[in-house]
This record gives C-alpha cells, sequence and structure tokens, in this order.
C-alpha cells in the first residue's frame, strides 16, 4: 500500500469529521461536561468500561452511573462512605451493579490514596521499570480488585481509551501528562480490527492485545508521534451518512 495515499485520505477524514459536533452519540460525549482533568478521568473509565453493545443503551447506562456521582465523580468517591451507589436493578448487558458498584469502590480506594487515577498510573509505571504493558496490566488489575467469580470484566486496560485523556484536539480533551500520544495503542474493538483487516493492517482474526500491537505498527507508519490519531474518524464508518467502508477496500485496491 502507497502510505502518502492513506495518510491523504485519512488527513482529509480526519479534517471533516474530527469535530466535537459530530461526536454525539459517543461515550466521549460525556467528559465534555467536566472541566476538572480528576473528573473527566473517572467519567472516561466509567464510560470506557460500558462502551460495549448498542450505542443507545451505552449512553443510557452511562448516564445513569454518572448520575449518581453528585457533587462531582472526583469529589463524591473521595467521600463515599457506600458503595451501594448504584441500584440493584441496574444492568447494562453482562454488566451488573454489583461490577459497577466495585468498580467504583475501587476508584475510591485509588484517589484517596493517590489524589488521581494519572498519579497511581504513574506509580504502575514506576514499579514496572517504566514497561508500559506491565504498569497498564497493574493498573488494570487495581481497578478490577474483588470482582465476582466469573463477573464480566470492566476493566481489561487503559490502553482502549485512554486516549481521550491524552490526546488533545477538538475531540479528544487531554489532560494526563504521564503518557504521550505516541504511547497509545490502537483501540481496537470489532469494528476498528474489521477496518485494519480492509487497510490490510492484520490478518488476525481475533481482535486481541497483539493485533491491536500490530495494527498500531502500521498506524506508526503513517504517524509515528500519535498512531491512534485516526480511530476517532475510522469509527464514523457505518455511523455518518456519506462514509462507506468499501471507499478503504477501493483505496487499497
Amino acid at each position: 500500500m502507497n502510505n502518502d495515499k492513506l495518510r491523504s485520505f485519512l488527513e482529509g477524514l480526519y479534517y471533516v469529521y474530527q469535530r466535537r459536533e459530530l461526536i454525539n452519540p459517543d461515550p466521549l460525549y460525556f467528559l465534555y461536561s467536566y472541566e476538572n482533568v480528576r473528573d473527566r478521568e473517572i467519567v472516561g473509565l466509567i464510560a470506557s468500561s460500558l462502551a460495549y453493545g448498542r450505542v443507545s443503551q451505552i449512553m443510557k447506562s452511562v448516564e445513569k452511573v454518572l448520575a449518581r456521582l453528585t457533587e462531582g465523580p472526583h469529589e463524591f468517591l473521595i467521600n463515599a462512605k457506600n458503595f451501594e451507589i448504584v441500584p440493584e436493578n441496574f444492568k447494562h448487558r453482562f454488566t451488573t451493579a454489583n461490577d459497577i458498584n466495585n468498580l467504583l469502590a475501587n476508584i475510591s480506594s485509588i484517589v484517596r490514596e493517590y489524589d488521581s487515577l494519572e498519579n497511581f498510573l504513574g506509580e504502575c509505571l514506576k514499579d514496572s521499570h517504566g514497561d508500559l504493558l506491565s504498569g497498564l496490566d497493574t493498573f488494570s488489575d487495581t481497578l478490577s480488585r474483588n470482582k465476582e467469580p466469573g463477573a464480566f470484566s470492566l476493566v481489561t486496560a487503559p490502553r482502549d481509551k485512554s486516549a481521550w485523556l491524552v490526546r488533545c484536539d477538538d475531540v479528544d480533551q487531554g489532560g494526563w501528562k504521564i503518557l504521550r500520544p505516541s504511547d497509545l495503542i490502537v483501540p481496537t474493538d470489532t469494528h476498528m480490527h474489521n477496518i485494519a483487516r480492509k487497510l490490510g493492517f492484520t490478518k488476525r482474526k481475533q481482535a486481541d492485545l497483539k493485533t491491536a500491537l500490530e495494527i498500531t505498527e502500521n498506524f506508526q507508519k503513517i504517524c509515528q508521534e500519535d498512531p491512534a490519531k485516526y480511530d476517532f474518524v475510522l469509527t464514523r464508518f457505518g455511523i455518518r451518512a456519506g462514509l462507506n467502508v468499501n471507499e478503504l477496500e477501493e483505496l487499497i485496491s
């Protein structure tokens, strides 16, 4: 594939579609209601943890959880004494009220000790001697602590949505300094996996970490300093009128 041709195509998409007014419906939308990065990082984690299934249901579920965190998520969780925050009848596909309440309890424990999720991630990276994936694993494991046996995992790793806090443009709000855009791994859900296969960035059939790293390596050839730059615009295919995924196949044919 001609990388210059692909870069030109992606830059065109970025110019047209990387706009805040085109966000809704997307879980990222919820971050715009919070000016304090301490609140935004919590909102981003909650939103990304529930970002599976139909987008309309995702938006409703995230809204229900955030509505319980009065006074601002950070302040609320710093002072929380009871972690039956989400009512028992809450349900988001495989996720129960117990799952969400356990996540909120773990976030509370972290921010009480470290003040922010970013500070805690810094400690995880320090303990892993700078090994990013190992540090993220520790971060993720801590957020999943006391999870019920067999429960659906809400936090696989922050790499899947940390772009919201690390990148800064008209869509992503930034705020975290602990990571650089070049550290990001391209979020690889089913949709991005399908697009990457059409671009010839992977032939792997499973959307796992190995696949995400392979996809990221290919995007680094297009934009080394920010491999996740085109994530939002590429995931508009199938959502926005005028964007046909077949264009990608024509591009590489």
